[in-house]
C-alpha cells in the first residue's frame, strides 16, 4: 500500500486484497487502532459493509467474539 494514504483508503484497500476485515488485522496490519470509527466515516462517504459475527479461542481458552468486515456487493 501507498504511502500518503488515509486510514480509509487503507482499510478499503485491504479490503480488496484480502477480502474482509477484522479489528484486529486492522491494528496488526495496518496501525488502525479505532476500525469501527473509520468504518463509519466510509459509510458516510457512500461505502457499504456487511457484518458477519466470528468467534475463536483465546490463549487461555476462553471463547472470544468479533465481526469481520466486508465491502457490501
Amino acid at each position: 500500500m501507498a504511502r500518503g494514504m488515509t486510514q480509509g483508503e487503507r482499510i478499503v484497500a485491504y479490503i480488496k486484497d484480502c477480502g474482509s476485515i477484522t479489528a484486529l488485522e486492522a491494528v496488526r496490519e495496518l496501525g488502525i487502532l479505532q476500525l469501527s470509527a473509520r468504518l463509519c466515516e466510509l459509510e458516510r462517504k457512500g461505502y457499504r459493509f456487511n457484518k458477519k459475527q466470528e468467534s475463536s479461542l483465546n490463549r487461555y481458552g476462553e471463547r472470544v467474539y468479533y465481526t469481520r468486515y466486508s465491502i457490501a456487493e
